[in-house]
């Protein structure tokens, strides 16, 4: 075990770097607690080390069994309690890249047949639909490794466009409206005869976007899969991404990397609360308060990506969400939760920032994503007066829980 190590900071350090790789949220600060925690335990008995681990880095119920088959394939080393590249008491397979599987295997000295990786994917067809079809329709939260990569492929692909806006700048245009000073300056230039009408029309660029995506430890199991969708509609359109939890972080600059990976990796070493609580109200005070100037200009669309779970105050999010209405041409609001036939926004952070949303939407698969693309492609050229997404979804959880 760890007691046997050259360095035992550096095994804790690697067994943390596997548990990234298998989805669990790690971080310099929970390393450094891990080993703050070996201290308190004798390292020569196994499920000492096993369960101070396990207190440190798992958080949720469903990270155990995954804690648990990281912890045996790391420990198994050769000359260990078992043979060399058994896992002894794997409680299941991780859910691994075929190339991690390699070099993890040849990190710690296990041979590749030893270990089997069971990886379930969609099947060809079922019902009339295609693998592609189903993982469209498939909850991040559910799929696989090597669906996740199929996933990533499908955003990168998707044909995102903003809709366009008409800016104060002109353009020659034959069929414009008659440009009267561009007319004028022409006239001066022929000795005061204008043989010809300018005519020009406005210029359109498409609408900024503002992302604002929660990465705390209720948003764990979507925030990475968002932040793949953030990083794949930057590469076309202008785009400003911002990442909270307990505080406010700009990752724009990070996400411009062309490896989505690598962009990750950077994030992940930058955002230090990610993981953390929840405070919704703060992350908006912060915003506006040092970004929003910067940002929301020229119609800009901002997307708030989050479950809602909240640890502040409802009354300042609502005075928040408010302000922010007024100052953005559209407010989206996008929970991943409203993917389940279930869901109701009762929470009191959801419940105080939905009368202020233009939309309500989902944000759990590939084709709620596709729903945000063309939402996003259709906007009118000007803001809508119609009552808003947000309170009529409010509306009509109220009334179904009245009934």
């Amino acid at each position: 075990m760890i007691a046997n190590a050259p360095d035992p900071v550096e095994s804790v350090t690697l067994f943390a770097r596997l548990l990234r790789d298998a989805g669990l949220t790690t971080g310099p600060e929970r390393v450094q607690d891990a080993c703050q925690a070996l201290l308190a335990i004798d390292l020569a008995h196994p499920d000492e080390v096993r369960f101070a681990l396990r207190a440190v880095f798992v958080t949720r119920r469903e990270e155990g069994p995954v804690f648990d088959a990281a912890f045996d394939l790391f420990f198994s080393r050769p000359g260990g309690e078992g043979k060399s590249g058994s896992v002894p008491g794997r409680s299941r397979p991780l859910a691994l890249d075929p190339k991690q599987v390699k070099a993890w295997m040849d990190a710690l000295g296990l041979s590749t047949s030893g270990v089997a990786r069971e990886v379930e994917g969609p099947p060809a067809s079922s019902a009339g639909y295609s693998a592609q079809e189903l993982l469209r329709r498939r909850d991040f939260r559910d799929m696989s490794w090597e669906e996740l990569a199929s996933v990533r492929r499908l955003l990168r692909q998707a044909p995102w466009r903003v809709a366009e806006r008409r800016t104060r700048r002109l353009r020659a245009d034959r069929r414009g409206t008659v440009e009267l000073r561009r007319t004028m300056r022409s006239a001066a230039r022929q000795g005061g005869d204008a043989p010809q009408l300018s005519r020009a029309s406005a210029r359109r660029k498409r609408r900024p976007i503002v992302i604002l995506c929660d990465v705390s430890g209720s948003m764990d199991r979507y925030s990475r899969h968002l932040l793949v969708f953030a990083h794949a509609i930057g590469r076309r359109e202008r785009v400003e991404t911002f990442a909270f939890s307990t505080h406010l972080t700009r990752i724009t600059h990070l996400l411009r990397h062309g490896d989505i990976d690598s962009a990750l990796d950077h994030v992940a070493e930058q955002v230090h609360d990610i993981g953390g609580g929840t405070r919704i109200a703060d992350a908006l005070h912060t915003f506006q308060r040092v970004h929003a100037r910067r940002v929301l200009g020229h119609g800009a669309v901002v997307l708030i990506i989050s479950d809602g779970w909240d640890r502040g105050d409802p009354d300042q999010l609502g005075r928040e969400m408010a302000r922010l209405r007024r100052t953005c041409y559209r407010l989206i609001w996008l929970n991943p939760l409203l993917g389940s036939d279930v869901y109701q926004p009762e929470t009191r952070g959801m419940a105080a920032a939905l009368p202020h949303c233009d939309d309500f939407l989902s944000a759990h698969s590939v084709d709620a994503l596709d729903t945000l693309g063309k939402l996003l492609a259709e906007l009118p050229r000007r803001a809508s007066r119609s009552p808003r997404a947000g309170a009529a979804a409010l509306a009509a959880s109220a009334g179904a829980a009245g009934s």
